[in-house]
């Protein structure tokens, strides 16, 4: 091993680092000062590659503080190195481990590079993560509603629900203004709203959930968002696809609008007919649909052009 490859496990107050090939483990904090002195740890060495897990909200400040430099990041899906450390034969766990483990992984697989996103993504983020939580309340709140039956109860339920829908509308205005202040963003919202099917909430949470969009060739995009079929075969057997992994919350945002497509957007409704009539159950149809809007929208968004209805 010729490069130099840097595992950090990032918890709430510290970051544990691992550095190969000199096997040399230290901790910082997970602040400011923390940054600081890790850069200053690095000491100008020609590093091929940092690899970190996502960590929600812990790994943030680290991510932001590092993309102003020039040093390689790369972020992990932690499921893929827990893998790793399963095929490794590691079993145990501890920070300074889930370290080691970091950096061996970025030594032996090639990791995509991160590019940091902007802090309008991050904000949008956490804007949208208030809209998930809001809109569980809001399911919740009615299905409780219906087995009410004491007027107060009702009218409080009925004032919660208004409560909840207030803070929706905020928090949908407050996305929307935010994407049409920059340029780049606000583009890419009205190519998506350009394919039929795809309303407003649904470009949102595309833009958002999914920014590698443009970025992509068909199949990554296709698998990243979780619609498309795994196959299953081996020898003479042949078991039945299934869709699997990628980013739930993609694939929750493409139900509606595969829904409302396959009724009204005329090259969807083509496909979904000719699914239907080949035997295809309708939830395989439908997921076929969610698929051709991901790779349709990718395409859209990396040729920078609105859908028009002559596209096939």
């Amino acid at each position: 091993m010729s490069h130099i490859t840097i595992g950090v496990d990032i918890s709430k107050d510290t970051l544990d680092v691992y550095r190969l090939p000199e096997k040399e483990h230290c901790q910082f904090s997970n602040d400011a000062k923390g940054f600081k002195s890790f850069i200053k740890w690095l000491d100008g060495a020609p590093v091929y590659r940092i690899v970190y897990e996502a960590t929600g909200a812990y790994h943030r400040a680290f991510e932001q503080a590092l993309g102003q430099t020039d040093l390689p990041l790369s972020k992990v899906n932690p499921l893929h190195a827990k893998r790793f450390g399963q095929a490794l034969g590691k079993l145990a766990k501890t920070d300074k481990m889930d370290a080691v483990l970091l950096a061996r992984f970025g030594a032996v697989v090639e990791l995509r590079m991160r590019q940091v996103a902007p802090q309008i993504m991050y904000d949008l983020k956490e804007l949208h993560v208030a809209r998930k939580a809001l809109i569980k309340d809001r399911t919740a709140a009615k299905n409780r509603q219906k087995n009410l039956t004491l007027p107060m109860l009702m009218r409080d339920a009925k004032q919660s629900l208004k409560h909840i829908e207030a803070r929706l509308e905020r928090i949908d205005k407050a996305i929307g203004d935010l994407i049409k202040s920059d340029t780049a963003l606000a583009k890419r919202l009205a190519i998506l709203m350009s394919i039929p099917g795809i309303g407003e909430c649904s470009a949102f949470a595309l833009i958002i959930d999914m920014p590698e969009l443009g970025e992509l060739d068909g199949q990554t995009a296709a698998a990243l968002s979780g619609t498309a079929p795994m196959v299953r075969q081996s020898g003479k057997w042949k078991g039945k696809s299934f869709v699997q992994g990628g980013r739930s919350h993609v694939r929750q945002a493409l139900y509606m609008p595969a829904l409302v497509a396959s009724k009204y957007n005329p090259n969807m409704k083509i496909l979904y007919r000719r699914l239907i009539e080949a035997g295809k159950p309708p939830k395989i149809a439908l997921t076929a649909i969610m698929r051709k809007l991901i790779v349709l929208a990718n395409a859209l968004v990396r040729d920078q052009r609105k859908w028009n209805e002559k596209m096939a």
